[in-house]
């Protein structure tokens, strides 16, 4: 606890209450701010979390796509495209597991309600469905940087990650699940479809 507010990193967690202010500050409009936090101690929570989530406009979906092998392709929705990473082993709500994510090509803002079958010849040929979705926003850090902290709100998919490309590598990434209340270290990842 700082100066009587709990720490959640689902806003962030600050040594001084008035780097928390500031922060809902830049977020919110003051009418916004006094509707989040009018009511039970319960409730102000809820209402600041569902406030952030449709702050976030930017979308992301997780394909689980059975090709020659199984993997997971990460997007996120930015610059107007969906920008990809190929995830072999699928996201982890695990913190204690480091995901390696492959940056691919971009994909059309379109491709995050694409769900089928990719004809054989053409490339990832197979089956593909949405394993997740939903609202992200990034928190800190950028493409050019090669480090972003996220925060996603899926049905699966929660909280705050970490993407971050490896030291002297072109296109491999790391997506790591920060701790923080969303966290599952016994995190055991299912398909929507039998392999």
């Amino acid at each position: 606890m700082n100066n009587g507010l709990p720490c959640r990193n689902s806003i962030g967690c600050y040594k001084e209450r008035t780097d928390i202010i500031a922060i809902l500050r830049e977020k919110f409009t003051d009418e916004e701010l006094r509707k989040a936090f009018s009511g039970t101690p319960k409730s102000r929570i809820e209402r600041i979390i569902e406030s952030i989530k449709m702050k976030s406009d930017q979308i992301f979906v997780i394909h689980e796509h059975h090709a020659n092998r199984l993997h997971f392709d990460l997007r996120l929705e930015i610059d107007g495209v969906l920008k990809s990473w190929a995830v072999p082993k699928g996201p982890s709500m695990n913190p204690q597991e480091k995901r390696l994510a492959i940056m691919a090509e971009d994909h059309p803002l379109d491709y995050a309600t694409f769900e089928g079958i990719i004809p054989e010849g053409i490339y990832g040929a197979g089956k593909v469905v949405i394993w997740d979705n939903g609202k992200f926003e990034i928190r800190d850090g950028n493409l050019g940087k090669g480090r972003l902290t996220l925060i996603f709100y899926g049905k699966k998919l929660k909280g705050e990650f970490a993407l971050a490309k490896m030291s002297g590598k072109e296109k491999e990434w790391l997506l790591i699940k920060k701790a923080d209340e969303y966290a599952d270290y016994h995190f055991v990842l299912k398909t929507v479809l039998k392999a």
